[in-house]
């Protein structure tokens, strides 16, 4: 009977041990599968911005966010592919026909702060103190002064091409003075920097780069500079591979109360880069 005992003991072990086995890989699996893939601008990567409140994020709901970012152009195509879960970008007319197009569910504000224009300590173009963007650019162009374009169809490179537009200017005609880079808002800031010109630039990205040589905020102010972010959740309709339910738990909580709480506490020696603004336009 002991013996009896024994066996049916190390028999029910035995079982234990490899139902356990079993489980483990799968809660594992369980587990790392809890993260979404959020398509993004250069911007809200360079700025910081995400590397403070996505932590908050996840440690609020367990999913973990993994961010990809590029020009609004292409996080947009990236998203219309399926590749991704959620869509963070700035470029609203852009936005609002990928949802008309039923790439996205609903679109929502989020944040909004401004580009500016950046260029040399020793403004060629005479533009400094300019509060009317496209006259500043239209002045860069008659001085032929060097001008860094992302010329990547980014919402920043299309802010610009919209001002090029309503100064009068065909930038695809300038031959010596207009250079794209193809890159992101950082990198162009960089080769701004480098060549001292002039360039357009979201003020988050400005607050958070340190290689500034002689660069310097030149025009700000006009109300056409404004600068809205939205989110929008990718159609899991027509992308099934899509993460609905965590993808919109995250759009949840960054247009709710804490995630606006987040982007409004997010400052760079004292300054402000983004403001929530989903309470009230949403």
């Amino acid at each position: 009977m002991h013996q009896f005992n024994r066996l049916f003991a190390r028999t029910i072990l035995g079982a234990g041990l490899a139902l356990a086995t079993l489980v483990a890989p799968i809660a594992s699996a369980q587990a790392a599968d809890q993260f979404i893939v959020v398509q993004s601008t250069t911007s809200t990567q360079n700025s910081g911005l995400l590397d403070v409140i996505l932590p908050e994020f996840t440690k609020k709901s367990g999913i973990e966010v993994r961010v990809v970012a590029v020009g609004t152009g292409q996080a947009i195509k990236n998203a219309a592919n399926g590749d991704g879960d959620v869509l963070l970008v700035h470029a609203k007319p852009a936005e609002e026909k990928f949802v008309a197009d039923g790439e996205g569910v609903k679109r929502f504000d989020v944040m909004y702060n401004d580009f500016v224009v950046v260029g040399p300590a020793s403004d060629p173009a005479g533009i400094k103190g300019m509060t009317d963007a496209k006259a500043a650019l239209a002045k860069i162009a008659e001085a032929g002064s060097p001008f860094a374009s992302r010329g990547d169809d980014s919402g920043t490179h299309k802010k610009e091409q919209a001002l090029w537009k309503l100064a009068g200017v065909d930038v695809k005609a300038a031959k010596d003075w207009y250079r794209e880079t193809g890159s992101g808002m950082g990198a162009t800031l960089n080769v701004a920097a480098g060549m001292d010109a002039y360039t357009l630039t979201d003020r988050a990205t400005w607050l958070a780069f340190q290689n500034r040589g002689s660069l310097e905020i030149v025009t700000q102010g006009d109300d056409i500079l404004f600068n809205q972010y939205g989110v929008i959740l990718v159609n899991p309709a027509k992308h099934p591979n899509v993460k609905a339910e965590a993808g919109q738990a995250f759009i949840d909580w960054l247009i709710g109360a804490e995630g606006q709480s987040a982007i409004a506490a997010y400052k760079i020696n004292g300054e402000q880069l983004f403001f929530p603004n989903a309470t009230a336009t949403n």
